[in-house]
Formats: structure tokens, sequence, C-alpha cells
């Protein structure tokens, strides 16, 4: 089983239990409907391909993804729920969608002259850049030239063919094979494990491979941005409908917040932290996790976000201590580990107990409006820059018809918080507003990480 395999598990097998919310089969095509057709069949049908960012099954056997969550978004728009059909690859994707297979794909598909032939698309939903991906230590790329000199293995129907065959033209030595599968991943994986020099991706599927596969380089850009758009099948009545929900989205900030979901934590790659972190998940966290465990079953809370925490704040050190006396796994202050009943900040399962506790606590005080993720985003910024200046920061969205009540507004009023034109107007004044917007950040991405490289 390849790396990815395990995290992008077989999407037909699971969806037998969802009761129809996924179905894996091509019974009752639905041909080009009208649009009231669509919605007295009451269901979107979705072709779509797996990735971690696109389409899989959670834990739960649940869809999740970018695409999904859009998808999702706008089927409620309609007022019908959602059947996600998983293709086998690029090819089969396109050919079905071409042959009204279903009602939209939705498989980060580029927008290009050739595919513009042969269907419809939507609105653009994000841009991406085509990036040459190599392998840290593998064959020098600094130029176009140099791409004549090395093995390259694109994803057979992608755009990046496109791309490839134009740099041919200048650069008659450019040469590829190509390889039938859902997404440039396994590709990717195979330039991880030196299968083969080089490849081509999106800029946003590189970002996050790379924390799965910290060896991966991008030497060159090859492409100026280029947008991404669901496929609609030649003649559909969605298209209209695509355009109102999509303006109304931009507008209401919904794609910019998913964006922030989805993309946010690969925005910034640390190759030497990355690598580190993957090292202490065997060297570190086995002696860790059964105390990570226990503190999730009491304070309700994912031990893998516990996990994630205690790295921000310690690197998994349990004798780690700071210049203003916090100490411990969770790095706890004395008052606050007197507070929880800590006697030693040091021992491990107290120390983690104590945090998990500290941080349930914070987000029980939270109003019941913030909801969801946004809910433990706000409380780990409140156990890094106190639950008093957090306050103050909703205040300060509030003043900037904000919304309170969401992470991605908070974390953009939270700098201010250093800037005496806004604190000197707070009750609790100054703070160093940037760090919890990193804590945070930093927290996400190691829960990424996690979810990437821990055995189950």
């Amino acid at each position: 089983m390849g790396l990815w395999t395990k995290s992008v598990r077989n999407a037909c097998v699971a969806a037998l239990a969802l009761a129809g919310a996924v179905s894996c089969g091509r019974a009752d095509p639905p041909g080009v409907e009208t649009l009231d057709e669509i919605r007295e069949r009451g269901e979107l049908i979705v072709l779509t391909l797996e990735s971690p960012t696109t389409y899989h099954l959670d834990e739960d056997g649940e869809p999740e993804g970018y695409e999904v969550a859009l998808v999702q978004n706008f089927a409620q728009d309609l007022g019908v729920s959602v059947r996600f059909e998983p293709q086998r690859d690029l090819g089969q994707l396109m050919a079905n969608i071409e042959a009204g297979q279903g009602h939209l794909a939705a498989g980060g598909v580029t927008i290009t002259e050739a595919r513009q032939e042969a269907n419809t698309f939507g609105p653009a939903y994000k841009t991406v850049t085509e990036q040459l991906v190599c392998r840290r230590g593998g064959p020098q790329v600094r130029t176009i030239e140099d791409m004549a000199d090395v093995e390259i293995a694109v994803l057979e129907g992608s755009s990046y063919i496109e791309t490839l065959q134009a740099l041919k033209v200048d650069h008659p030595g450019i040469e590829w094979r190509t390889v039938n599968a859902a997404s440039a991943l396994p590709l990717l994986e195979q330039v991880q494990a030196e299968q083969v020099d080089c490849t081509v991706s999106d800029s946003t599927i590189v970002a996050h491979a790379r924390l799965r596969f910290p060896e991966l380089l991008t030497p060159l850009v090859l492409s100026e941005e280029r947008s991404l758009a669901f496929v609609l099948p030649l003649g559909s009545e969605l298209l209209q409908p695509l355009n109102r929900w999509s303006e109304a989205r931009h507008e209401g900030g919904f794609l910019e917040r998913l964006d922030q979901r989805w993309f946010g934590v690969t925005h910034q790659f640390d190759y030497v932290d990355t690598a580190r972190f993957i090292r202490r998940i065997d060297e570190r966290l086995p002696a860790l996790r059964p105390h990570f465990e226990a503190a999730a079953e009491e304070s309700g809370i994912d031990w893998r976000w516990l996990a994630a925490q205690a790295y921000q704040e310690s690197h998994w050190d349990p004798d780690a201590v700071s210049a203003t006396g916090v100490r411990g796994i969770m790095m706890l202050t004395l008052p606050t580990a007197n507070e929880l009943g800590v006697e030693d900040r040091t021992d491990p399962a107290q120390s983690i107990a104590g945090g998990a506790r500290y941080l349930a606590n914070l987000m029980e005080r939270l109003p019941e409006e913030v909801q969801g993720r946004d809910r433990l985003f706000l409380a780990l910024s409140a156990y890094n820059v106190g639950m008093g200046h957090l306050y103050d920061a909703r205040r300060l969205a509030e003043r900037q018809s904000l919304e309170k009540n969401r992470w991605g507004d908070i974390r953009k009023v939270l700098p201010l918080l250093s800037d005496p034109e806004y604190y000197t107007t707070l009750p609790r004044g100054y703070a160093r507003g940037r760090e919890p917007v990193h804590y945070v950040a930093n927290i996400r991405r190691y829960r990424v990480l996690l979810d990437l490289h821990l055995d189950d």
C-alpha cells in the first residue's frame, strides 16, 4: 500500500454504509437534466477524484475535502442533497461528465482552451500555478533547459501535458512519460522515493504534499496562475445558478474562510521544523500518546489536537522551561498548575491532563455562538494570550464589522493588540497579538502532520 493510499481510503467500499449519501455505481445516470429536473430528483450527482484536499472519507465515513465543502454549499443553495461519484482518474472524470454521467465534476480541474471545447466550466473558485517538483539531493534543475536532463513523469490527461508541450516548442529536449492516477499525489510520492526524478503538480497539491514528503523541492514555476472550476456537461442549466452562488460566496467571505481552512496551514513550509517533527513522532510521541489519549477521554478534546498543542508548547520535552518560568509538556505557569491540581509540572501525565483541563475550561467559557473548530481555535489563542486579550480582540472585530465568533476574522485583529492606536482603547491593553496567530497556525500544521504520519 502506498503512503498516500493509507490516508485516502477506497471510497466505494466505505460508501456502502452512508445510506445513499455517496454512491459508487453508475446506476441512473442523469443525462443533461434541466434545473427543475435536478430539483425534482432532489440530488446533485457530482463526479470527483480522491485526494486529501479534494475528496476523501473522514474517520466517520463522511465525505470531506475542499471541493466537497464547495459542492455541499452550492447544493444547499439549490435545496438538494449530494451524491459523490469518485472516478478512477482524470480521463474517466472528463469523459463521464462530457457524456452526462453527472451534473457537475469537482476534481480540481484546470480551465484550458482544449477542455472548453467539449465542456462548460463554472466560475473559477481558486487559482494555482503549475510547478516542477523534484527531490532534495536529486538532479539539479535551475532553468527550463535543465529539464531536458531529467526523467519527468506527469499525470495522464492533465493540463500539465499542455504546459510541457508548450515548453517543448522552444526546448525540444524536454521529454516526459504519463501515468494514470486520480491525482498527482502518487507521482509526488515516487519523486520522494527517488523512483522518478521530477513531476509537475499544482501549487496547492505540492504545498500539502510537502507536509508528508518534506524532501520535495519546487525549483521552477512552469505556468502563470491558472483557474480551477467545476466542469458541466454542454447545455447544463447549472451555469447561471453557479455564477450567482459564486458571486455571493465571494462577497460573503465563504471562499476565503474555506481557503484558510484547507490551505492556510500549507502556505509557509519550514523544512527543518517539518523534518524534525516527523522524526519526533517516532522518537518522543509513543511514550506520551497514552497520556494524551487519557486526557482526551477526560476533556473531550481529540488527543491529536492536544498532542499538536503540546508540541508547539514544548516539542514534547517534559523538562522544557521558558525564561518566564512556565514549564513541562504543556508549559503551565505555577499559579495555573496549582489551580488545576498539577503538583509536578515536569510529570508528563500531570502536565498533559492539566493542560487539557485548562483548554477545555477555556472552550466552555466562550459564548455559545462560537461553534465548531472556531471554538477550539479561539480557546487555543486564549491559552496563549489570555482570555481577557481574546475578548479585547472580539471587541476590535465588532468595531471593524468583522465576525467576532470566527477565528478567520479574529486572527486578523489580534495583531492590533500591539498597536497603541488600538490597545490603548481596550480594557486589557497591550498584548503581543501576533503570537497567538502563529501559535494556532503552528498547532494546525502539526495536527495535519500527525494525521499524515500516524500509522492509524
